[in-house]
C-alpha cells in the first residue's frame, strides 16, 4: 500500500523546485495532486508529470498573492478531487538585496502577500474541506532567513517567520478537528538558489562546506520525502513543529 493512497492534495508553487518535487513525490505515493502555479507552462508540465504517474492533477494557474486566486485553487482542487486531505504552501517570492531603508511599500506588500498572506488565504479556504478528512495535514515552509535574519532580505525574513507563528496557532486551533499543521525549514538547491550558486561558485562552495553534511539539499531526494512523511500517517502525532531539513546548516534547531 502506498503511503498516500487515495489522498487529495493541493500544492502551491508546484511549477518548479520544492513545490514540483513534492507534487511528484505525492503522486508516486498514490495521491491526486492539484497544481497551483503562476507560470502556465510550468504548471502544465508538473500536472502532466503527475498524470503520467497515474494520478489526477487539476490545474490552477493563478497568483497566490491574490486572494481570489488562492480561493479558486482550493475550490477547484476540492471540487474535482472530491475533497482535500493535504495542503502544501510551497509558493514563495523574494527580491534580495534591498536594504530596509530602501524598501518601498509595494515591495513589502507583495512579499508578504505571496509568502505569508497566501498561506492565510489558502488555509482559510481549505478548512471546511480539511476538517472532513481523516488524514488532514497542512505543510508550510519556514526559512533560515527568518530564524537567523538576513541583511538585504528583511521583509522576506519577516514573512517567513510570521508563517511559523501562524502555523503554530493553526495547529492549536485545528487540532481538535484532527488537522495537523507542520513546517519544513529547508536549505535546498531550488532554482533561485541554483542561479545564485552558478553566479557565485566560490562563495557557494564555502557555504556548502559550512553545512555539516557538506552540501546543499536536493529538492527531490532530501526535501520531498520529508513532506511525504508529514502528509502520511507516519507523523500522525506530530503537529506545530518545524523540521530543519538543512543538513545541519541552520543555527536554530
Amino acid at each position: 500500500m502506498k503511503r498516500l493512497a487515495g489522498r487529495r492534495a493541493l500544492v502551491t508553487g508546484a511549477g518548479q523546485g520544492i513545490g514540483r518535487a513534492i507534487a511528484l513525490a505525492f503522486a508516486r505515493e498514490g495521491a491526486d495532486v492539484g497544481i497551483a502555479e503562476l507560470d502556465e507552462k510550468k504548471a502544465e508540465d508538473t500536472a502532466e508529470a503527475v498524470r503520467a504517474l497515474g494520478r489526477k492533477s487539476p490545474l490552477c494557474v493563478g497568483d497566490v498573492g491574490v486572494r481570489e486566486d488562492c480561493e479558486r485553487a482550493v475550490a477547484t482542487t476540492a471540487n474535482l478531487l472530491g475533497g482535500l486531505d493535504i495542503l502544501v504552501n510551497a509558493a514563495a517570492w523574494a527580491q534580495v538585496g534591498t536594504p530596509i531603508a530602501d524598501t518601498p511599500d509595494d515591495l513589502y506588500r507583495r512579499t508578504f502577500d505571496v509568502c505569508m498572506t497566501s498561506v492565510f488565504w489558502t488555509s482559510r479556504a481549505a478548512y471546511p474541506h480539511l476538517k472532513q478528512s481523516e488524514h488532514a495535514s497542512v505543510i508550510n515552509f519556514a526559512s533560515n532567513a527568518g530564524t537567523e535574519g538576513m541583511a538585504g532580505n528583511a521583509v522576506y525574513a519577516a514573512a517567513k517567520e510570521a508563517i511559523r507563528g501562524f502555523s503554530r496557532s493553526l495547529a492549536r486551533e485545528w487540532g481538535r478537528d484532527g488537522i495537523r499543521v507542520n513546517m519544513i525549514r529547508p536549505i535546498a538547491a531550488s532554482p533561485s538558489l541554483a542561479g545564485w550558486i552558478e553566479e557565485n561558485p566560490k562563495l557557494a562552495a564555502m557555504q556548502a562546506k559550512a553545512i555539516p553534511l557538506g552540501r546543499f539539499g536536493d529538492c527531490d531526494t532530501d526535501v520531498a520525502p520529508v513532506a511525504v512523511f508529514l502528509a502520511s500517517d507516519e507523523s500522525q502525532y506530530l503537529t506545530a513543529v518545524t523540521l530543519p531539513v538543512d543538513g545541519g546548516g541552520g543555527q536554530e534547531r
